[in-house]
């Protein structure tokens, strides 16, 4: 922002305020743009034409899906995102939650700034997810929304039908830190709230701060010996390598009976996308266990 003007920066605001009319005038979809990954994701599911996003090539590696179009401009980091590219990529509106709230008066400048939650302290992510994601469809006249919202929830419906039929013993979500430490995912993280939708026992019952508890020491592992463990990446292949090759490791009882699992990359603090690659892993998981 260095080289605006706050003029400058005004008049951009004035004309972004100005484009969206008449980008449906000519059935061209409003540019949009996000710092938040969880909105990053959800406006990908939805069809949104995202012109602009933060930290899109860790976004890649993290979360995967769904695929970041090329022309997605990078905005840096979420932390620290640069503003001159935010008003070169031209967004007609912009999409912010309340962890990046201090930079709403900065967008504001650039293009209108509607903003909803999705992580609050005590409220389960879940619902917030779905009530985010069908504002945001019905802001940008997205059908898409609704029914990735209704085809989620069937889809785990029936998974939870499916899973009524396994061992009933509890699941441990964990994203490995280094050989020793781990992040462990409670109840009011998007994969504990999954995990009650599927029917299945989180086995972490201890405190978290934001959906999340790190770090915590990996001998507390041996502390839940009936949970399955599910490594959720990505995480340092040394540390990984060095925790799967120690003794301790191969004498905890989930790793003797063989119930851990390792599934794909996903975004921790993601929206339904997340949910919905979550659930699908530890579907596919599962069967792959029962049929052998």
């Amino acid at each position: 922002m260095t080289q605006f003007t706050r003029r400058t920066m005004l008049s951009g605001a004035a004309a972004c305020l100005a484009m969206p009319g008449l980008l449906r005038a000519q059935n061209t979809p409003p540019r949009v743009a996000t710092l938040d990954w969880a909105f990053l994701e959800t406006l990908m599911a939805i069809g949104a034409n995202v012109v602009a996003a933060t930290e899109l090539r860790q976004f890649r590696q993290v979360a995967v899906k769904p695929d970041v179009s090329a022309g997605t401009a990078d905005l840096g980091l979420r932390g620290t995102p640069n503003f001159e590219v935010l008003q070169f990529a031209r967004p007609d509106l912009i999409f912010n939650s309340n962890f990046y709230a201090w930079a709403d008066p900065l967008m504001a400048l650039i293009a209108p700034v509607e903003s909803h939650a999705i992580y609050k302290p005590g409220e389960s992510p879940y619902p917030l997810a779905e009530q985010a994601m069908l504002a945001m469809g019905r802001r940008l006249q997205l059908d898409h929304a609704r029914r990735f919202v209704d085809e989620l929830s069937g889809r785990l419906d029936r998974y939870k039908t499916f899973l009524a039929n396994g061992d009933g013993r509890p699941v441990l979500p964990i994203n490995l830190g280094d050989a020793r430490h781990y992040r462990v995912f409670g109840s009011d993280s998007m994969f504990g709230e999954v995990l009650k939708r599927l029917g299945l026992q989180n086995a972490w019952q201890g405190a978290t701060s934001y959906s999340a508890m790190a770090p915590v020491g990996i001998e507390t592992l041996a502390s839940m010996p009936d949970a399955w463990i599910i490594f959720i990446p990505p995480h340092p292949q040394d540390a990984f390598d060095a925790l799967t090759q120690s003794a301790f490791w191969k004498a905890l009882p989930a790793v003797r009976d063989n119930r851990v699992l390792t599934i794909g990359s996903i975004n921790p603090y993601g929206a339904l996308p997340a949910a919905s690659r979550f659930a699908d892993f530890l579907a596919e998981g599962f069967a792959r266990v029962r049929n052998g």
